[in-house]
């Protein structure tokens, strides 16, 4: 009997997805399944762009400000108030600053933010795996906000 093999109707999804999306990076180092999971992410989640946020960076009231990128990255320049936790040590690093191993506030907003969008989508995402109600994808690009003049920490 031939059979299809398992992947190829998940490869085939993934393939679709990210034929119908724009790439995150000009010229990304990854194959277009990496960008798809980026989106897929995206569109499960609550979204701001910079306008948005930067109303959120004015007046956070109960807002986290995650920045998940690299620490040099971080170090380079970042939003006021924002703090740092790589993405990829995210699950680890969240419960101190939400007040771990006192009561976490699950539903406190937290607006997730990196260079470009990707790594804040899939961030998010592992918020939301973890239990936090209310992650917050923030789309644009950091570059962008420096050159419109927004406050920078460096």
């Amino acid at each position: 009997m031939n059979r299809t093999p398992w992947h190829l109707p998940f490869a085939m999804v993934i393939s679709a997805f990210a034929l119908a999306a724009p790439a995150l990076a000009a010229q990304p180092d990854w194959p277009p399944s990496v960008d798809a999971l980026a989106i897929a992410a995206r569109k499960a989640l609550p979204t701001v762009g910079m306008k948005e946020y930067r109303r959120v960076v004015d007046e956070p009231k109960d807002a986290l400000l995650l920045d998940v990128r690299e620490p040099d990255e971080f170090a380079a320049g970042h939003v006021p108030g924002a703090i740092n936790i790589p993405r990829g040590v995210l699950e680890f690093r969240i419960w101190k600053v939400m007040g771990y191993p006192g009561k976490v506030n699950l539903d406190r907003t937290i607006y997730v933010q990196c260079l470009t969008g990707g790594r804040a989508s899939l961030a998010a995402r592992t918020l939301e795996t973890l239990g936090f109600h209310h992650p917050v994808v923030v789309l644009m690009d950091f570059r962008e906000w420096e050159k419109a003049s927004n406050p920078v920490v460096k």
